[in-house]
Parts: structure tokens; C-alpha cells; sequence
């Protein structure tokens, strides 16, 4: 029981850095109805931000605040340097096109920075606490504190505020939005500024815990992908159960079955999904007639 509850508390700190990314996946989803497959490249830039600005002498929480502005930039870059000029083509372009951003960001810090991967210190001098049986990191803490502080953040913005509303209009029907006097364009461009520094939020909590390097922004969003499409594509609840499922089954995957096999068990659950419920945990069937 003991080591049950080790793995289940590791498990959900692993998830809530999946559901982060995730949750990124679904809002530029629901606001341009394409995926962004650069969404793990924006952890992985982060992570060197924070790394560099580190290195440079800067106080920890200086850094954190450089790197998530630095997102916050790139998020704007990224709507106009690959969204907006593409935003009148079908969704195949925009994908490729994402994807060619993913390969050039991974590129341009490898280029700039090396292949040598890197630490992170985190944020607290104390590794964790021990409550019972159970070892609590004080890493995995703050990535599970920081991802139900964004749950409950997230919940009150798009549910009682004005710019949360007017998001949400966005999303369920631009035209529409639009003609309610609501501009469609600044509204992605929120979304996309939102949605990065989501993801490089969660390449900073999760840096400590892994090397930063080239790959670690891919590995992210092929999980984070995978727990969108069981959570239930474009469903803001679906991304982050999936992300926090998908945390607990690969940390019991790895110690119950195989360390070398950890990666193989989201791809397995996703392939069930696919075959017994293709619509995800909270998606729905959508029937079109012909």
C-alpha cells in the first residue's frame, strides 16, 4: 500500500505537467480548430530560458517571470508568423505549418545551445517532506498546487469574466463573434499568448525533475496529445482527467511492468480509446447526416 501510494502521488505530479500542455492543445483548438503541434516546443523553450537566465545570476523568480514573458512573446510570434497568414486555408496548411515551427524552434535551440542536456535547480532548498509512508517531492507538490490554482483560475475566467466569455464566443462560432462586435483576431491572439505561456509553464515545473533538453518538448506533447484525445478532443475537463490518468498509468506502467516500456503505456491506452471510444472520456458522438 505504501509503494501504492508513492506511485499514485508521483503519478498525478507527472499528469498535471501532461494536463498543462493538454489544456494548451485544446484552447488553440476550440479558438482556430487546428492542433498545435509546437505546443511541447514552447515547455522545452522555456526550460532553456529559465536555464540561461539562471546561468546569467539572475534570482530564480526574475527568471521565472523573463521566461514566461519570453512565452508570452513567442506566443504572438507564433499567431502571426504562422497562424494569421494561413487563417484562410483549410486546417491541413496550418498543421504543417505548426509542425515546420515545432522542427525550428527544436532546431534553433539546438544550434544555439547544444545537444548536452541540462539541470535546473528547483524551486525550494528542501527536497520534501516525508508524510507516513509517503515521500512528498516538493516539486511534484508545486506542479500539482500550480495546476489546481489554473483549474480554479481557469474555471472563474471563462466562466465569469467578460474576456472569458467573449473567448468562449470565439470559439463556438467566430462569424458569429464577429458580428457581435467581438475582434476574432485579438481573441486568438490572446488565446495563442495564453496557450504558450501554459506550456512553458509546465516546461519549468517539470525542468527540475527532468535533463532540459532537445527532445524533452516532444515527449511532452505526444503524451499531452495523447490525453486530449482521451479526455475528449477540445473538452478543457477531458484534457486535464487525461493528463492526470495518463501521469498515474505510466508511473504504475514503469514499476509494476517495464521502466524501458514507461513511454509505450499512454500509446496503448490511446489506441484503446480509439477503438472502444474514439470520442474520448467526455466527447460526444457527433452524427452528420448525408
Amino acid at each position: 500500500m505504501d509503494l501504492i501510494l508513492q506511485l499514485l502521488f508521483t503519478g498525478i505530479g507527472i499528469g498535471a505537467v501532461y494536463a498543462l500542455v493538454a489544456l494548451g492543445f485544446v484552447l488553440i483548438f476550440r479558438a482556430t480548430n487546428v492542433v498545435n503541434f509546437a505546443q511541447g516546443e514552447f515547455s522545452m523553450v522555456a526550460a532553456y530560458l529559465m536555464v540561461v537566465c539562471v546561468e546569467l545570476g539572475l534570482p530564480y523568480w526574475l527568471s521565472f517571470v523573463i521566461a514566461l514573458a519570453g512565452m508570452a512573446l513567442l506566443g504572438v510570434i507564433f499567431n502571426l508568423g504562422v497562424y494569421y497568414p494561413l487563417r484562410h486555408r483549410t486546417y491541413l496548411p496550418v498543421i504543417i505549418a505548426t509542425i515546420g515551427a515545432s522542427i525550428l524552434l527544436a532546431n534553433s535551440v539546438l544550434a544555439i545551445y547544444g545537444p548536452q542536456p541540462q539541470v535546473l535547480q528547483g524551486w525550494f532548498d528542501t527536497p520534501g517532506i516525508q508524510l507516513g509512508p509517503v515521500y512528498l517531492d516538493s516539486q511534484y507538490l508545486l506542479i500539482i498546487a500550480v495546476t489546481i490554482g489554473l483549474v480554479i483560475f481557469n474555471y472563474w475566467f471563462f466562466e465569469k469574466t467578460l474576456l472569458g466569455k467573449k473567448l468562449q464566443a470565439t470559439s463556438q462560432d467566430k462569424e458569429m463573434a464577429s458580428l457581435l462586435g467581438i475582434s476574432v483576431s485579438t481573441m486568438i491572439m490572446i488565446t495563442f499568448i495564453y496557450s504558450a505561456v501554459l506550456g512553458g509553464l509546465a516546461g519549468i515545473l517539470v525542468a527540475p525533475v527532468l535533463f532540459v533538453s532537445i527532445q524533452m518538448g516532444s515527449t511532452i506533447a505526444l503524451k499531452a496529445f495523447a490525453a486530449t484525445i482521451i479526455g475528449g478532443f477540445g473538452d478543457v475537463t477531458g484534457a486535464i482527467i487525461g493528463g492526470l490518468a495518463l501521469g498515474v498509468i505510466e508511473t504504475f506502467g514503469a514499476a509494476y511492468i517495464s521502466v524501458p516500456y514507461k513511454d509505450g503505456f499512454a500509446f496503448l491506452v490511446l489506441i484503446a480509446f480509439l477503438i472502444f471510444r474514439p470520442q474520448g472520456i467526455f466527447g460526444e458522438r457527433v452524427a452528420e447526416k448525408a
